[in-house]
């Protein structure tokens, strides 16, 4: 999931630099993180999605912290969570700026998992300013998000994308990978072109079809992201749904059964409900 805000019902993006993170997509975002605890039970379960293969599709929903935080403020959240009530039916996550990884992954109950923004496509070598998945996997965190509006904005293509989320499931590492489009596409009808193109760079690397069970997919129309507009609950399912079809298609029926499609774009624990009840919407 893309609010700014730090809500964590489904991948949550939120662009607002409240110090409360983002919630989890990019969306992540029209409630925090903070308000999303004190609504009521959290999800939990620190299991990999590819663990989650040949069993129901378990929910998941991911905070996107994007550009924000202190060390206080990231205390603050941490505590919270920690304090929280926790569910085993639903997966919680959380994506911290690079800097405060470890201090999360230290500090956070291991109920939740911690993820990180972004990762590189190889392992060690000369890239500098780069994170490797086995960086990330010695930190003791268990995904990575790629693919996110924010840096294919800033010009990651699709086949790069698809070499990072390809590398990082290798080694084991949970990818959370974005696709989206952005408002003209939609109002010229191009949605599903947009996002089968954005599919193809994950297809194009992660040909064998066991580092599929490590893939969760994020459905994040930019146009939604931290603007307060989200796509209605019917609109939202009715791409999840042509999405999955497209994986049966294109992957295969494993593939498409089994994966995890998570909606993030101004998600508000107001419209989380509505969200995840729709069949092919996992958080």
């Amino acid at each position: 999931d893309d609010d700014d805000d730090d809500d964590e019902h489904g991948d949550d993006d939120d662009d607002d630099d409240d110090e409360h993170g983002d919630d989890v997509d990019e969306d992540e975002h029209g409630d925090s993180a903070q308000g999303g605890a004190a609504s009521g039970v959290l999800g939990g379960g620190r299991r990999a999605a590819g663990a989650m293969a040949g069993v129901a599709r378990i929910p998941m929903v991911c905070g996107n912290w994007k550009l924000n935080g202190s060390r206080s403020m990231v205390k603050q959240l941490v505590d919270m969570l920690n304090g929280a009530s926790i569910t085993e039916a639903v997966q919680v996550g959380v994506a911290p700026s690079a800097v405060h990884l470890d201090m999360v992954r230290q500090s956070l109950r291991s109920e939740v998992m911690v993820g990180a923004q972004d990762c590189w496509l190889a392992g060690s070598g000369a890239h500098t300013g780069e994170t490797s998945a086995d960086m990330l996997l010695d930190l003791g965190l268990e995904f990575s998000i790629v693919g996110h509006s924010e840096r294919r904005e800033r010009g990651e293509t699709s086949d790069l994308i698809g070499q990072k989320a390809a590398y990082a499931a290798s080694k084991g590492l949970t990818v959370v990978g974005c696709v989206g489009e952005k408002l003209g596409d939609r109002e010229d009808g191009q949605t599903m072109d947009v996002i089968t193109s954005q599919m193809k760079g994950y297809v194009d690397h992660l040909k064998d079809e066991k580092l599929w069970s490590s893939m969760v997919l994020a459905y994040e129309p930019v146009w939604a992201i931290g603007t307060g507009k989200t796509a209605s609950p019917e609109q939202a399912q009715e791409i999840h749904g042509e999405l999955r079809e497209w994986i049966k298609k294109n992957i295969s029926d494993n593939v498409a059964n089994d994966i995890r499609i998570l909606y993030g774009g101004s998600v508000t624990e107001d419209n989380c409900d509505a969200l995840v009840k729709k069949p092919d919407i996992d958080g």
